[in-house]
């Protein structure tokens, strides 16, 4: 497919090279850049073809998909609204928008572009499949399965559907979907790499949920590679970030500067690795009537982005000043503190903090940093089980797995003999298991708040919930994700050697 993608891009260049004023191969030459994962070679394509054409309605589309691959959403609701200008009725738009108010979190306002694209195309299996996500992170699980599940009769060959249908239900053996996804595979080797990838993924889940543990990790061998060739990460240098920052964060350091910061207590910092139970005590802390959940936000890594200019993290702010700490603290806070101005305490779970716990500290002493745990291979089976939304290049592949979190593991323990005892707590998701109300109590506490009742009752709280334990966390506490890795035994050896003594 690469190499057709490449060969169409070479056609529409030549055409351009005679007549560089032909919209229609600006245009199909940005669409393909798009399918290459290029974006920013189809941004200026498609603004030169909206010079020719202002009014054309599919190029502002497009550029809106630009756009939004650029991570510049706002600028895409604009393009996509001035392509719904140009044409009213325009389906794919209207989903689309839905799309870019998604990724903004403006949740209704995303309902209501589905639900404009489905008036206008009932049968559109895409705009019923990104309303059933919305409905998914809303909490409503029975109505995104349904939406899902309509998706699939208009589309019985999307696999993407059947991935997505995979999150918010339990297969059974004679689940007529299972049937599909294996029939479907059949002729894997018809179908595109991204294809296959979302099916292997899809069919582990399903055969883990009853039980065929050695064919559930088969399916999600074959998934992670097919990943894992497509995602870039150097592990030599993010492993060795880990340990430069050991080197950087001195006890020296941390005496010379402290309380040099923003001494507000509002922010609740959640860190560790994805699956080790930090949707759950977010979870926990947003059912607290003093507490707003501001979920996974890149707030404080932006910010420390800005600190050095050209240099790179920990290097950066290895000589920092109490005026530097200050001013990013309260940078910090101005910016968590805009999502919800009247909470007493606001959490940010973007779990890569943990890179950045020290500094944390130094520039919001009375923050309070919770770090969540979860036994290691425990933690890294339920990585590799998922394909992340976000950027987690590690969890593709058993050997580098382990070593990542060896050295996470690594710099947690750093951290703990660094910071004092009450400004860093540790909760164990097993633990949460076992004495789910011992826990809250403990984690409320921390945060300096009175206990209140209602955090018990975790999963009734309303709230969107992105993470990949959305579903999850809509249910009361239960023990089946605990010891999940003994099923897979000698299964996991490359893991385990990675691991090590943590193993």
């Amino acid at each position: 497919m690469s190499e057709e993608l490449e060969d169409a891009a070479a056609r529409y260049a030549l055409i351009l090279s005679a007549d560089p004023a032909n919209r229609e191969a600006l245009h199909r030459l940005a669409l393909v850049r798009l399918r290459q994962g290029r974006p920013q070679e189809a941004e200026p394509l498609l603004l030169k073809a909206l010079e020719l054409d202002p009014g054309w309605a599919e190029a502002y589309n497009s550029l809106g998909a630009a756009e939004r691959a650029l991570r510049r959403h706002e600028a895409a609701i604009t393009s996509y609204r001035q392509a719904l200008a140009a044409r009213p009725d325009y389906a794919e738009a209207h989903n689309n928008l839905g799309n870019a108010y998604f990724e903004l979190a403006r949740y209704e306002d995303a309902m209501g572009e589905y639900e404009r694209a489905l008036a206008i195309r009932p049968a559109y299996a895409d705009a019923l499949a990104n309303r059933a996500t919305t409905l998914k992170t809303l909490g409503r699980l029975d109505e995104a399965r349904q939406g899902f599940e309509q998706a699939i009769s208009l589309a019985p060959t999307a696999a993407r559907l059947y991935f997505e249908l995979a999150d918010c239900t339990r297969f059974t053996p004679d689940d007529p979907h299972l049937a599909a996804m294996q029939d479907l595979m059949q002729d894997e080797a018809s179908l595109l790499d991204e294809s296959r990838m979302l099916l292997h993924f899809a069919l582990a889940k399903a055969l883990a949920d009853f039980g065929e543990h050695a064919r559930a990790f088969a399916h999600l061998g074959t998934a992670n590679r097919l990943k894992r060739q497509e995602t870039a990460y150097d592990e030599a240098a993010v492993l060795g970030e880990l340990k430069r920052i050991r080197a950087v964060f001195t006890p020296a350091l941390m005496q010379a500067l402290r309380d040099a910061g923003d001494a507000s207590p509002v922010p609740i910092f959640i860190v560790g690795m994805p699956r080790s139970g930090s949707t759950l005590v977010e979870q926990i802390l947003a059912s607290h009537p003093a507490v707003a959940a501001a979920g996974e936000i890149n707030d404080f890594p932006t910010l420390v982005a800005g600190l050095g200019g050209a240099a790179q993290f920990p290097e950066a702010v290895s000589t920092p000043t109490a005026a530097r700490l200050h001013r990013l603290g309260s940078d910090y806070l101005a910016r968590v503190s805009a999502k919800a101005p009247p909470a007493a305490r606001i959490t940010d779970k973007l779990l890569a903090n943990f890179r950045h716990v020290g500094l944390i500290h130094l520039a919001l002493p009375r923050a309070r940093i919770i770090h969540t745990r979860r036994d290691p291979l425990d933690t890294c089976l339920s990585c590799y089980s998922k394909l992340f939304t976000d950027d987690q290049p590690f969890a593709y592949d058993l050997g580098e797995l382990g070593r990542y979190y060896r050295a996470y593991a690594a710099l947690m323990d750093h951290w703990h003999r660094l910071l004092p005892a009450e400004a860093l707590l540790d909760v164990r998701y097993e633990a949460v298991v076992d004495d789910i109300e011992g826990e809250a109590r403990r984690i409320i506490a921390h945060c300096g708040l009175p206990w209140d009742e209602r955090c018990l009752d975790f999963h009734r709280t309303a709230r969107p919930v992105r993470t990949a334990s959305a579903n999850q966390v809509r249910q009361p506490i239960y023990r089946t994700s605990v010891e999940r890795s003994r099923a897979y035994a000698d299964l996991l050896q490359p893991l385990r050697d990675a691991l090590g003594p943590l193993a």
